[in-house]
C-alpha cells in the first residue's frame, strides 16, 4: 500500500470485486471525459482472476479515502517508449472531485514509478476542456507538450487530447525542493 495523507493506493482484491464493478460500470460518473463503454462483470472478474489488474504492461490501484472506501482508480500502462508510461486516473464519485484526491493520488504514484522502476518519462493525456485533469497535471509537475489532433474517441466524437509529462530530472528536481515552494 502507498499511503499519503488524502488517500492512499493499493492494488485490487478480490472482496472488492462487486464494489469496483459496480462503480467502474456506473456511467453518469464518468462525465463527459470518459468513453460510455462498459465492460462485462464476467469479463472484469476474468481478467481480476488471470492477472489482479497487474502486469508487465500495467498495474492498477485502488484511491481509498481516509475511511478505506474506495473513490478511485490509478493506473500505468505502456506508453510509446520502453522508458515511458502514461498515466490515467479516476475519481467514482464528482462530489469528490476538487478535494485533492487525484492531485495527492498521481504524486503517489509518481513518487513509486520512479523509484521503483528505470522510468525516464511519465505522460498524462486529456481532453483540452478538461480543466481539472489539466490542473492536477501543473499541480504534479508535469509539462504541456502539445496537441494530439482526434486522438480520443469519446461519446461518439472524435476529440483532440492535450499531451503533458514530467521527466525523471524534473522529478528529482521538484523532490530536492523545500516543501511548499513549488
Amino acid at each position: 500500500m502507498i499511503k499519503g495523507t488524502l488517500c492512499s493506493l493499493r492494488h485490487l482484491q478480490a472482496a472488492d470485486l462487486a464494489t469496483y464493478i459496480a462503480l467502474v460500470n456506473d456511467l453518469p460518473s464518468r462525465g463527459a471525459f470518459f468513453s460510455p463503454q462498459l465492460k462485462s462483470p464476467e469479463a472484469i472478474r476474468r481478467d481480476f482472476m488471470q492477472t489482479g489488474f497487474v502486469t508487465e504492461d500495467s498495474e492498477l490501484f485502488i484511491i481509498e479515502d481516509q475511511h478505506e472506501a474506495i473513490i478511485g482508480t490509478i493506473t500505468h500502462f505502456k506508453s510509446r517508449t520502453p522508458t515511458s508510461r502514461e498515466i490515467g486516473y479516476r475519481l467514482f464519485d464528482p462530489q469528490r472531485n476538487g478535494r485533492g484526491y487525484t492531485s495527492e493520488a498521481t504524486r503517489l504514484l509518481v513518487d513509486y514509478l520512479f523509484q521503483a522502476y528505470p522510468y525516464h518519462r511519465l505522460e498524462l493525456l486529456m481532453d483540452p476542456l478538461n480543466i481539472g485533469s489539466e490542473r492536477i497535471a501543473q499541480k504534479c509537475g508535469f509539462t504541456q507538450e502539445g496537441l494530439l489532433r482526434q486522438a480520443f474517441f469519446i461519446n461518439g466524437v472524435m476529440r483532440d487530447v492535450k499531451m503533458y509529462s514530467l521527466l525523471r530530472p524534473e522529478w528529482q528536481a521538484r523532490r530536492a525542493m523545500p516543501r511548499g515552494a513549488d
